[in-house]
Formats: C-alpha cells, structure tokens, sequence
C-alpha cells in the first residue's frame, strides 16, 4: 500500500488555551483579521477574550462578522475585502466550521487576482501568497481546524464546491473545550454526528490508509460513547474534552483520506437548502446510504455495528454490518437527529435538482458502492419522509 500523510497545523489542545491566540499570532503577523458570524450572547465571552489576547501581544485587530451559515461566495469576497482594507497578515477563523472555511477562503481571496472561487480544487491553486490562519474552533464538529478545506456556495448558481489544498491548512488550531460548553444541545447533536460522517466515511474510503483507519476507529468510539451524554449535559466537562478530540481526529482523518457519498449529498443539499446543517444534511441521508452501502464493505460496517450496538460482539461480520444500519438508526434517535427533509423544509420538488448536483463533486467516487444519478435519487425520495 502507498499513501501519503501531510499534517502541518500545530494541535494546541486543551482548557483555557484561546488565552494563547495572541503569542499564536504574534509569530505570523501584526495585523489580524478576526473571522466571526454576526456577534450573539454565547460568541461575545470567547470574542473579547481573543481580542484581548490578540491586543496584549501587540497586534491590531479588525473584525469581520459577515459569515452565514453554509458560506456563499458572496460573504466570502466582502471578507477578502475587509482583509484587504485592514492589510490583514494573518486570518483568525474563531467559530464552527462556517467561521473557520470562510477564514480560510479570505486567506485566499484577499490575495490573488478574482474571488476564492477561482480556487477551487479543479482550478487554479493558491500560491504562497495566501495568508496564515488561525482557526479556533467553538464547535465539536467540522474538524475544519485541522483540514486543507475551505467550502463555500456559489450564491448565483447555489453549487457548493471547495477549495482543497494545502496552504490552506491553519498554521496553528486552537480547541479550547472550555469553548464548547454553551452550544446547544442540537448543534451539538448535529456537529456531533458530522464527526461519526467523517471518521466512518474516511474508514471505508476506496482510497483510505493505516493511518486514518486508527484515528477513525478511536473516533467512532468517543462519538458513541460521548455525544448522547454532551447533548443531555452540555456543561459535562469529560463529555465536552472527548467530542473536541473526536472532533480532531476526525478532522485528521479527512485531512489524509477523505469523506465518501453521504458528503457529496450533503453539501449539495446545503447549496440549495441553506438553512439546512451541515449535521442535518448528513444524518437525514445516513440511513438510506447505509443500507446502500453496507454489502460492499462488509469487514468495516462490522465495526461501526460493533461500535454502535455492543449486542453485536459477538455477531459474524456480515450480521454485524447489516445490523450496523438498525444500530445507526437507534443512534440517531438517541440525539435527536432522526429527520426528514419533510420536518427540515426542504421542497421534495428540490430532490430532483439534488440528485443531479450530488455527483458533481467527487466524493460518490469513493463510496466502496458507485451510486449513480437515479440511485441517488431514491436514496432521497426515501428520506423526505419518515
């Protein structure tokens, strides 16, 4: 077997670390763009504390407070150009993975020639030009501090696409569990539950490695063991600590491997349904994909149906993976994450429309079971209602 593993970003991990966001900083540049949603009441504690800590070590600090949930082009070029009028020399993404890819993407756009969308992964690359990023994750869920992507929607057309390289890698994350305590119990079921979609689906990769199979499996198990008890009891420090690391390693995981079918899907359903999660795009298509899917990797669905349901133990492999999809099932329903379209508001005549965009990225490419436009769409048409 041949892969490759690149991981630049320096992990700093732990409580009270965004006090170090300053010094952080200091050693990339002395004028720091900070990347935010519009400031609400659980934001303005970790906001001041990072401008304070970016002001005691010298730097000076504007603010762009422009980013939208699923980001649009749009939010993303009024950021490069607030990054230019400050004369930005380093970005600091402080948020969930809206706030961190938008800060990645302005560390693009503000210094090439046209938009971050000329970037994408298929077009041009970002030259050495691009600016350092500090990402500082509020969220258990993304694992964009860890990862050289940056997603985004063409508001135009509503395409989600990426820029995927890697001097978009942050130079330093910082998770600061202390950070996460305030989310609420859905965005933490549903940030919670992007980790499971991106440690199992880096597992089953056609392209995945030794490396990221580790990291995944360990994942799967602090995602299992932990996020039911997060989303009950927000404030348990334990439960906060183990999501943040299911979280990185579930970001590393991607980093070096990938996501399969379930992402392709979901971020489509994001560009046209953008009031839709990221986690909620993901959990309504999860099990219609399961059971699309589970016969082709039989060894790997074990495990998760291992993982899941501990009464599979002793099960053969192939029980253990078809009784993975029951098992997910269950599991969405403990969190609170067993949806339909119908009950997120999106308009069954967008399935179509979404069956169509879903294979433009590449991603059903490596799904150990090829699905093509009108598989796809059954998958859909089988999630609208539940």
């Amino acid at each position: 077997m041949e892969f490759t593993y690149q991981q630049p970003t320096e992990i700093r991990f732990g409580q009270g670390r965004l006090d170090e966001l300053g010094e952080v900083a200091a050693a990339l540049g002395r004028r720091a763009l900070l990347v935010t949603v519009p400031v609400f009441e659980a934001l303005r504690s970790p906001l001041e504390r990072a401008r304070a800590s970016l002001r005691q070590a010298g730097l000076s600090v504007a603010h762009y407070d422009g980013v939208v949930a699923n980001p649009t082009t749009e939010s993303v070029d009024a950021g490069a150009a607030a990054a230019r009028a400050a004369h930005a020399e380093v970005i600091i993404g402080l948020g969930g993975g809206s706030s961190m890819d938008t800060a990645k993407a302005i560390a693009v756009g503000a210094t090439h020639p046209g938009s971050a969308w000329d970037y994408l992964f298929f077009k041009k690359q970002p030259s050495a030009a691009t600016l350092p990023v500090v990402a500082v994750t509020t969220t258990s869920g993304t694992g964009s501090h860890v990862t050289q992507v940056a997603v985004m929607t063409e508001t135009r057309t509503r395409t989600k696409s990426a820029i995927y390289h890697p001097r978009v890698f942050p130079r330093v994350a910082i998770v600061d569990p202390d950070l996460v305590v305030s989310a609420p119990p859905h965005v933490t079921a549903s940030t919670g539950f992007d980790v499971l979609a991106h440690a199992f689906e880096s597992y089953i990769h056609v392209r995945g490695n030794p490396y990221a199979d580790v990291l995944a499996v360990e994942a799967l198990r602090l995602v299992r063991r932990w996020l039911p008890c997060a989303v009950r009891e927000g404030g348990d420090p334990e439960a906060r600590r183990a999501m943040a690391w299911a979280d990185t390693l579930a970001g590393l995981c991607i980093a070096t491997a990938g996501v399969t079918l379930p992402h392709g899907m979901g971020m489509t359903i994001g560009g046209f349904a953008p009031h839709v999660m990221h986690g909620e795009a993901l959990a309504v298509v999860y099990p219609e994909f399961m059971r699309f899917t589970w016969a082709s990797a039989i060894a790997r669905f074990a495990v998760l149906g291992r993982i899941l349901d501990p009464s599979l133990a002793g099960a053969d492999d192939r029980q253990a993976a078809e009784g993975s999809c029951a098992a997910l099932d269950a599991f969405l329903g403990e969190i609170g994450m067993w949806l339909s379209f119908e009950q997120l508001g999106v308009e069954r005549g967008l399935l179509g429309a979404i069956a169509d965009q879903s294979r433009v990225l590449p991603d059903y490419q490596n799904n150990p079971r090829i699905a093509g436009r009108e598989e796809i769409f059954a998958m859909l048409e089988a999630s609208y209602r539940r």
